[in-house]
């Protein structure tokens, strides 16, 4: 399971280390794509394909599954860590979640998420506020 909040800088070339306790998760390689919120999703290969396989299930006949589909697929990347356990992120992945150099990388069970630092710590300022009516509809849930 990937989990924890680990803050590193990427250097200028858009390369960002990934904790040694989450590279293991990731494998050999995994995809990195454009996430929602404004971050980047890293999805290792087995959870890449439970995704690619729900996505290839959407209607291609609805507008939004298409949209939906696009906007994960044309941004996705394999990706694999050098020999100092970083990643390369390409300038348009960094541009879409406004990378520049503190970074936040968040482990959301199955799936990595990358954010720019200060949109991570203005995320969970407002989530903070609102923790009180997540949790309420959770127990709906049965969470």
């Amino acid at each position: 399971m990937l989990m924890g909040e680990h803050r590193h800088n990427m250097d200028s070339k858009g390369r960002l280390i990934i904790p040694s306790r989450l590279r293991h998760s990731l494998g050999e390689s995994f995809v990195v794509t454009r996430g929602l919120d404004n971050c980047l999703f890293i999805y290792p290969p087995e959870e890449w394909g439970k995704l690619e396989r729900k996505l290839q299930s959407l209607p291609l006949t609805k507008k939004d599954a298409r949209a939906f589909t696009r906007f994960f697929l044309s941004g996705a990347m394999e990706s694999t860590l050098d020999n100092q356990g970083r990643i390369h992120i390409p300038l348009p992945l960094r541009e879409h979640a406004d990378l520049e150099k503190a970074c936040v990388i968040v482990g959301v069970s199955t799936r990595l998420e990358v954010w720019a630092e200060d949109k991570w710590d203005s995320y969970m300022e407002d989530s903070r506020q609102s923790l009180e009516s997540f949790s309420e509809n959770l127990l709906d849930l049965d969470l």
